[in-house]
């Protein structure tokens, strides 16, 4: 059973922040149901608290699906992980989305302005995410905790909230830097004044020290209960950060990324046996593997994001919705002909394409239905609303399945390359590579003899496909931009081109530059 958010979420009233699109609201406080006062004089709300900062991952907003906690963004398409997902692959080669919803064209083709309501989106749900997070820090410090009158072991759970927060925190900041390189710095106690911007290399140090900071305050890896934050994810973040800090910073910094890497090995953490469980509903049983995941329960955290969307989204054509535990086929989401040709092998149970009534390429853009057609791209049925036993999800309409942000297949991935890229040891580097293929095809039948960086890639988009990280992995790589790694309607041609280096990062929302003259819009844009 799901034992934190999934339960949490019932009981968190009306923590509502109403932000206007400019970065200036962004040091508002919450508005509370009940006054603030008396919501953190009483610990037992500390973890419904707590529970909505977490939720702001997965719900869009506090009145059920649909709603949004912040003003302007359509709660049914804007929820965080839905727009990341989309950020993150519909701009590379594995896939594409159907619809003609305004911004969702401009993201296939790599054609998006400052104007892409997705791309603003996004913006400001991670300001969102951090102002949530600030209130939370400002009426949780020491001094305020001995007023309360709370014991010495309420003190000590406080300060392992507190650092749970600070990690979510520096996870906004994170996904900042890698969309849109640089941004406001929001302080816990920011006052009246104008945030500051700050570059990608200062939040890169920032998220580094914090990250550094409460580690130790953190709870030990896998001690917590599921959905919650440990030293474990500390890590691997660390370690994420540090494989990308020549593309943030210009520094190589890939031996301090196998470092924190090889702590997560270190950790207790293990493969599970069946990849495909990791995407079903049942998948909160991976504890071994899935170091954080963002929650979705069908029935108490109902919202059009997260996995609801990459299920129903990636349901149409000749694909039977109950097959899948649903109820509705949405017709969206299909693979580019890139991903679909990795994932060719039969034997890899990482291949879960849908063919039948599919074909391989889309259409041109050229062709009268465009790339629209469902029919056109592989479908990518990954995450499910049944259970490995093949029980459906207690509604079928919203999907049970949880969304692994961290996980091990991730982790060894990330270390192997860590080691290529820092001269490390490449027989340890093969070693973890191969456990994730093993894994995938049940013996060391398709085990590899040797490793390089691209053939890493390509592991990666195999094992990872549909899990919302293929564009930072082709920056990091340097194929994204790239006229000579190409991907149908890379740039709006049909069989692709090579895009401007601008587009590396994403427009600062026109509004905030209006709003704030401390900040300053991205080149190219």
């Amino acid at each position: 059973m799901k034992t934190f958010l999934k339960i949490k979420f019932l009981i968190i009233s009306a923590l509502i922040v109403v932000l206007s699109s400019c970065v200036k609201e962004l040091d508002k406080e919450p508005i509370f149901g009940l006054n603030s006062a008396t919501v953190y004089n009483d610990y037992n709300s500390y973890k419904q608290l707590m529970a909505k900062i977490y939720g702001g991952l997965s719900l869009s907003g506090s009145n059920g699906p649909g709603s949004s906690d912040v003003s302007g963004l359509d709660g049914g398409s804007s929820g965080y992980i839905r727009v990341l997902w989309k950020l993150q692959e519909l701009t590379s080669d594995e896939a594409i989305c159907g619809w003609n919803d305004a911004g969702i064209p401009d993201l296939n083709t790599n054609t998006w302005t400052s104007s892409n309501q997705f791309v603003n989106a996004m913006y400001y749900r991670i300001y969102y995410q951090i102002a949530l997070s600030n209130d939370f820090l400002r009426n949780t410090e020491e001094d305020l905790m001995s007023k309360r009158n709370f014991t010495e072991s309420q003190k000590n759970d406080v300060s392992v909230f507190r650092a749970e927060i600070r990690f979510l925190r520096a996870l906004n900041y994170y996904h900042l830097i890698d969309l849109y390189g640089k941004g406001p710095f929001i302080p816990e106690n920011i006052g009246g004044d104008l945030p500051k911007e700050r570059s990608r290399a200062e939040h890169f140090n920032y998220i580094e020290t914090e990250l550094k900071l409460i580690e130790d305050l953190m709870a030990n890896p896998r001690s917590l209960e599921y959905g919650r934050v440990d030293r474990g994810a500390v890590w691997f973040l660390l370690s994420k950060l540090y494989l990308n800090a020549k593309v943030y910073t210009g520094n190589d910094k890939s031996a301090d990324a196998a470092i924190y890497a090889k702590k997560i090995i270190d950790g207790g953490y293990t493969l599970e046996p069946n990849y495909r469980k990791l995407f079903l509903t049942d998948n909160f049983q991976c504890t071994s593997e899935i170091i954080f995941p963002v929650i979705s329960d069908g029935l108490k955290t109902q919202s059009f994001g997260t996995t609801t969307f990459l299920q129903n989204a990636s349901l149409g054509g000749q694909m039977v919705a109950k097959d899948y535990g649903a109820i509705e086929k949405w017709a969206g989401l299909r693979a580019k002909p890139t991903l679909s040709l990795l994932l060719a092998d039969t034997l890899d149970q990482r291949n879960q394409l849908f063919i039948k009534g599919q074909r391989l390429k889309i259409n041109n853009l050229t062709d009268e239905k465009k790339y629209t057609e469902f029919a056109g791209g592989y479908a990518v049925p990954k995450f499910r609303n049944v259970s490995s036993t093949k029980v459906p999800g207690p509604n079928k309409r919203f999907c049970d399945a949880d969304f692994p942000l961290f996980r091990l297949g991730d982790l060894y991935l990330m270390y192997a390359e860590a080691l290529l890229r820092s001269g490390g040891s490449q027989g340890e580097a093969l070693l973890y590579v191969n456990k994730v293929r093993e894994r995938a095809y049940g013996n060391p039948s398709a085990n590899l003899s040797s490793i390089n960086l691209d053939q890493i890639l390509d592991e990666r988009s195999r094992e990872l496909h549909w899990e919302g990280m293929r564009r930072s992995d082709l920056i990091r790589f340097e194929k994204y931009t790239s006229s000579s790694y190409l991907w149908q309607f890379k740039g709006g041609s049909p069989d692709g081109t090579g895009i401007s280096d601008n587009l590396k990062i994403f427009p600062i929302p026109q509004a905030e530059l209006t709003a704030n003259p401390n900040i300053s819009q991205n080149p190219g844009y």
